[in-house]
């Protein structure tokens, strides 16, 4: 694709993510995002559900890095 030409390293390594994360939904689930099955609050509780998912993965590390104080 031409307009990959001349991005930065983080920046293909990123794409090259998103390309295996889409490989690997195709194959788990059987479809895209391009799937029009669902409606705009299927979208939001997939959302909401992906970012909880997120918000777990970030205390565990800052509970592993040792960053479970609160600091104000």
């Amino acid at each position: 694709m031409e307009q990959l030409k001349g991005l930065d390293s983080i920046v293909m390594t990123v794409i090259g993510k998103f390309a295996a994360r889409a490989r690997v939904g195709k194959e788990k689930y059987g479809t895209t995002l391009d799937r029009t099955d669902l409606g705009m609050l299927d979208w939001v509780e997939h959302t909401q559900e992906e970012l909880m998912d997120a918000i777990l993965y970030l205390e565990k590390l800052k509970q592993t890095l040792g960053g479970n104080k609160h600091s104000k």
